[in-house]
């Protein structure tokens, strides 16, 4: 984990060591969002809306359960949280019940990228290895809808993994996005709790 600032990625999809105000992070903030995206493709809409950090806590703990013993430290000596709790849920909506009609290779999925503590979380290369991404998913499938052999995909990965920049479009008539922080001074940022 490295040591990083504490307000990272829109907080529909903040894993709960960042919306607690944790600053040792790592990759499996990326895997939470991951979940919280698939089972907003799966279900049309986000999977929790929290309307301020400490609603999103809760919404979280509604699905999931409590929140570990780390997380709920770090919130306690939060500054920003002087004073407040994250109410108790009256009921709980597991995944399962929340995705009634989903199969259980996506249910899989997305509980391996929901998981409250983030040494437990499933990491990208194991979560391509999941039934779901293997099969109904189509991530071994090549461009002209041919299937790709494990080998081949293996290769592929590795090669990709030592390239350092993004794959470049051919000629485009897409302009460059503008610099909006040239055009925007932003003087303070206050927190967001």
């Amino acid at each position: 984990p490295h040591s990083v600032i504490d307000y990272v990625a829109t907080r529909w999809y903040r894993a709960p060591e960042l919306l607690v105000g944790d600053t040792q992070y790592g990759p499996p903030v990326d895997v939470w969002a991951l979940g919280c995206v698939f089972a907003e493709l799966l279900h049309g809409n986000p999977l929790w809306p929290g309307k301020s950090d400490v609603d999103q806590l809760y919404l979280i703990r509604k699905t999931l359960g409590d929140l570990i013993p780390r997380h709920q430290q770090v919130f306690r000596s939060n500054v920003f949280f002087s004073g407040v709790s994250i109410p108790e849920p009256d009921t709980t909506e597991p995944l399962e019940k929340r995705f009634y009609g989903a199969s259980l290779q996506a249910l899989q999925v997305m509980k391996s990228c929901l998981v409250m503590d983030p040494s437990l979380r499933l990491s990208c290369e194991e979560l391509l290895e999941l039934p779901y991404l293997q099969e109904e998913g189509g991530a071994n499938w090549g461009r002209d809808g041919e299937r790709l052999g494990r080998r081949h995909d293996k290769a592929s990965r590795r090669r990709q993994a030592g390239a350092q920049y993004l794959p470049q479009l051919p000629n485009s008539n897409i302009s460059p996005a503008p610099d909006v922080k040239k055009q925007v001074k932003h003087k303070y940022h206050l927190p967001n709790i």
